[in-house]
């Protein structure tokens, strides 16, 4: 076990010096420092001098040795457009980020399993005929489409829930959380049902697929013969092992919800990490985006490390495997 994850820690290094390199690429050569950082009236001496006090006068490799270190320090730059440390900034927006993909995650797995075994137990039933009719519609429909609907049912028609913003907040240190306010919630519902509808169907197909071809097997055949209940055979003996691929699938998508919640905080004003991407790409902040692009590659590299864990917890085989 300890040397599996001594191997997934080292590829880990490795995927995170990759991703290093992508965004000092990014910082290095989209766009000029010195054009957006300095005045419209600066001189060519005073252009000069910001250039050599950015450290692009050196080599590439010294820069790009500079940069791996300022980020280990912790240091990620200081953003062209609010002219404030790019750390501050992803730390006030992450919390927002972090509890709309937890209320998507909960919601998605807490209906996307149980409609799954549902239409696996009778997949030419009524109820698993409508279930699949419903899961193409919302695997099929753009998400922004979605949240536009939402936000005409709910908001405008029916006047039950806010369009846009996150509500009133409680701040508890540096975290600013909305799930202590009754305006939290009522904001966090309609981006949360949005980022939760297409993970939501991916999980309860991959949930039917799995539990049929589970139900299938030998041995699940011999337990049915042994007069096992059927509570006993579905729910701890097949849904275990169907599980399985369901936590891969998961735990990628949570890293999907993080990167590409994008979409879901600019229909809806959600102030989170994809609402400060998007505003840095129309002011080119380029500080903002090689850090958000660190930030999400770290993200998918540690939740593919828990994912690797839970595998083992799951499946006592891997451990010994280990």
């Amino acid at each position: 076990m300890l040397q599996a994850l001594g191997a997934r820690l080292a590829q880990a290094i490795l995927v995170m010096l990759t991703v290093t390199a992508v965004a000092f690429l990014m910082f290095r050569y989209v766009g000029d420092p010195v054009r957006i950082m300095a005045r419209e009236d600066a001189t060519v001496a005073e252009r000069e001098e910001l250039r050599v006090s950015l450290g692009l006068d050196q080599p590439v490799a010294i820069q790009y040795l500079n940069f791996v270190g300022r980020i280990a320090s912790g240091d990620l730059g200081t953003s062209y457009r609010n002219n404030r440390p790019v750390a501050d900034l992803l730390l006030e927006r992450l919390p927002a980020t972090l509890e709309l993909v937890l209320v998507a995650t909960v919601l998605s797995l807490a209906l996307g399993i149980p409609l799954g075994v549902i239409s696996a137990l009778k997949p030419d039933g009524v109820a698993a005929r409508i279930i699949q009719a419903v899961s193409l519609i919302g695997i099929s429909t753009p998400t922004f489409v979605t949240g536009i609907g939402l936000i005409l049912v709910f908001a405008v028609t029916l006047k039950l829930l806010p369009s846009f913003g996150r509500g009133e907040v409680v701040q508890l240190g540096w975290w600013a959380t909305g799930f202590l306010s009754a305006s939290g919630w009522r904001s966090l519902l309609l981006p949360g049902i949005t980022l939760a509808l297409y993970q939501l169907t991916l999980i309860m197909r991959l949930v039917r697929s799995e539990m049929i071809d589970v139900l299938s097997s030998d041995y699940i055949r011999y337990a049915r013969a042994r007069g096992l209940p059927r509570p006993y055979i579905h729910f701890k003996l097949a849904l275990r092992n169907a599980l399985m691929p369901v936590i891969t699938v998961t735990g990628l998508q949570i890293g999907s919800l993080i990167a590409f919640a994008i979409v879901t905080e600019t229909v809806f004003q959600w102030p989170g990490l994809g609402l400060l991407f998007i505003q840095a790409v129309g002011f080119v902040d380029i500080p903002v985006m090689s850090a958000y692009l660190l930030l999400v590659g770290l993200l998918f590299v540690l939740l593919n490390t828990i994912v690797d864990v839970l595998y083992a917890l799951v499946d006592p085989r891997l451990r010994v495997r280990s």
